[in-house]
């Protein structure tokens, strides 16, 4: 009976109370928007890649080094000499080095040129390893492993053939249309930026380079797809973008480390991803708390609002108060009252803003993959956002409370 008196007393004011319920709404789909792309932008920058010791490079910040070899944003300072590569790859200590070449792309898409081995050793995620839709590993140097955004945005499929572009520009007039590469093998989506990736040999990429000098193609200078198919053995490139290695011992980390910091051939660094991705979030962190601090500001607005309106409404309730009164009820049935009103508008802007949220995340799923590579789950309540739900519910039974204080002043002030 209580409940009920309490929305048919909000249906009677349906007028404000709608519009006091649209603001709760927006407010609440923000709040819940931010924290929960906040959470999953984290987790999905977090999980791009793991069970990767060190990330090698040329001199250059760590940040600058993590963002281009793994995530593919910018560019590197300098390349790694190819020598100076076989010499981390021998070191006793270390298990496995893979050796990756950025700089060609294909209609937008960035082209890494990697070894097989990138296959077995690379994983994302809680060690997932990358696991294929349809095909496999390239075996030819010109065959080609596309990611399955590249798959389902360019529609390719096993067997069809593609040219890549000399730089990484969405749109470029240097083609190695000479030399197309055949689809060998599509990845299963991983929700990191392997999605968006071409993969080729380190050969091919050497292969579709001979003949050209500072990005030109010299007419004439091209050696036959057949002549280039029996050097293959013999092609490697001078040097390569970074080196992603795995090591024997964990406890040999700060010494390898140590040792390619110092390296005297040429300037190297080696950082440690999981370090790396932190100093990126404190980089972040001021952005975070930006959003986070509109999104509370939208929601006191919004919770202001709540109570205005239902201040405004005591002076409108003043009979019904009175006739509450005098079939018996005390002034505190009349406090619980109004904080019920509050707390049924605040249910419901949950219910609303979060099926909101769930319906603007599916229909821009594609495009926040596509456009910023986030893969952002459609489950919005985590543990956090639960926690949020809390801090809401309660947040507004106490700005209820002026309201509810005013009309137990005014049931206690009313004679039975």
């Amino acid at each position: 009976m209580f409940s009920k008196l309490a929305l048919k007393s909000l249906l009677n004011r349906k007028g404000s109370v709608l519009l006091t319920l649209m603001a709760m709404t927006v407010s609440v789909f923000v709040l819940l928007g931010v924290e929960h792309i906040r959470h999953q932008a984290k987790s999905s920058f977090a999980n791009t890649v793991s069970g990767m010791d060190l990330i090698v490079g040329s001199r250059t910040g760590s940040l600058n080094l993590l963002l281009y070899s793994v995530f593919r944003i910018g560019s590197p300072t300098n390349n790694i000499d190819w020598d100076s590569y076989q010499d981390i790859a021998n070191n006793p200590k270390v298990k496995w080095a893979i050796p990756i070449t950025l700089g060609d792309s294909h209609k937008g898409y960035r082209v890494m040129g990697t070894t097989q081995e990138y296959f077995e050793h690379f994983s994302y995620g809680q060690q997932h390893p990358l696991a294929f839709k349809a095909g496999k590993p390239f075996e030819g140097m010109f065959d080609v492993v596309i990611g399955s955004d590249v798959a389902k945005k360019l529609g390719y499929s096993l067997g069809d053939n593609l040219v890549l572009a000399h730089g990484i520009a969405s749109t470029s007039f240097s083609l190695h249309d000479d030399l197309p590469f055949a689809v060998t093998g599509i990845l299963k989506p991983t929700g990191t930026p392997v999605d968006q990736t071409l993969h080729v040999s380190l050969a091919g990429i050497e292969a579709i380079h001979v003949g050209w000098k500072q990005g030109v193609k010299i007419p004439g200078q091209q050696p036959s797809r057949e002549e280039l198919e029996q050097l293959e053995k013999e092609l490697h490139p001078a040097s390569v973008t970074a080196l992603m290695v795995g090591l024997t011992s964990r406890m040999a980390t700060f010494h390898v480390q140590r040792n390619i910091n110092n390296y005297r051939k040429e300037p190297l660094m080696a950082i440690l991803p999981g370090v790396a991705l932190s100093e990126l979030w404190q980089m972040m962190g001021i952005l975070e708390n930006t959003l986070l601090l509109i999104s509370i500001l939208v929601f006191a607005s919004s919770l202001l609002g709540l109570s205005a309106m239902q201040l405004s409404s005591i002076r409108e309730r003043e009979r019904e108060i009175q006739l509450l009164r005098v079939v018996g009820a005390p002034p505190s049935f009349l406090f619980l009252l109004i904080e019920l009103e509050a707390l049924l508008i605040a249910a419901c802007s949950v219910l609303l803003g979060a099926g909101l949220l769930s319906l603007c995340l599916l229909i821009a799923k594609d495009v926040l993959v596509s456009e910023f590579g986030l893969h952002i789950s459609m489950s919005i309540f985590s543990e956090s956002s639960l926690y949020l739900v809390g801090i809401i519910i309660v947040a507004s039974s106490i700005a209820a409370i002026i309201p509810s204080l005013n009309a137990y002043a005014k049931a206690k002030s009313v004679r039975h």
